[in-house]
Formats: structure tokens, sequence, C-alpha cells
């Protein structure tokens, strides 16, 4: 299931736990090689998620703050979650093939997290 997306805004769905996503989040569409680069650089906030795509690793360098980073398959299922610190360099999964990121703690509150399956609608 090939996704594919422009860069843009769109809304997150979380599906987990067996209830359907209700709550819709603000979502930034990062795609294009110079949108996927810059990222959250320079942001003091987050207002919802980004989503990286094609995307298997990130870093934190230049960052003003911590994030949570969910790494996705091909699926939209979220094979793990990690908050990390300014200054770090993430691991590449290897089954990922998206990245969402947002201010650290923000995912818990979504319930966001491994396991659970999301779904992006692109506006």
């Amino acid at each position: 299931m090939a996704r594919r997306w422009q860069d843009g805004w769109g809304q997150l769905f979380v599906y987990g736990d067996g209830q359907p996503g209700e709550e819709a989040i603000a979502l930034e569409i990062a795609t294009s090689y110079r949108a996927r680069t810059k990222g959250l650089l320079g942001r003091d906030s987050v207002d919802g998620v980004l989503l990286l795509s094609p995307a298997n690793s990130i870093h934190t360098f230049r960052m003003r703050i911590p994030i949570d980073v969910a790494y996705l398959d091909r699926r939209l299922k979220v094979i793990a979650v990690r908050t990390m610190r300014p200054g770090r360099l993430g691991l590449p999964r290897v089954r990922a093939r998206h990245v969402l990121e947002a201010e650290a703690g923000a995912m818990a509150g979504w319930g966001i997290k491994a396991g659970v399956r999301v779904d992006v609608v692109a506006l």
C-alpha cells in the first residue's frame, strides 16, 4: 500500500485499543526533500504533529525543544515511540517508512503508542 502525499496540511486520526479515531489532530505533511530536511528546526513549539515521509530515522541537532517521535510502517502502524532531547541522533528503524514528530509528551495524550494504527487525511 504505497502512500503518496504532498507537502501541506491534513489531519491525523489514531485507531487504538479497538476504538475508532474520533479526535482529529492537526497535521503538517513534509514529503519534499526540503520540507523533510527543515522539519521542526528553529521552532519553539509544535501545533499538532509533523509527518515526514519517506523517513526511517531523524535527528534533533539544532532543535530547541524535546520531541516525541513515532516510527510508522508502510501500513501506518506505530512501530515505536521515543522522546528525544535536542542534540540527539535517532537510530534508523528498518521497517519504518514514515515518522511523526510532536512536542514531548503529546503522543501519550493522543494514545499514540507501539501497536496502534494511524490514518492521514490530507486537506
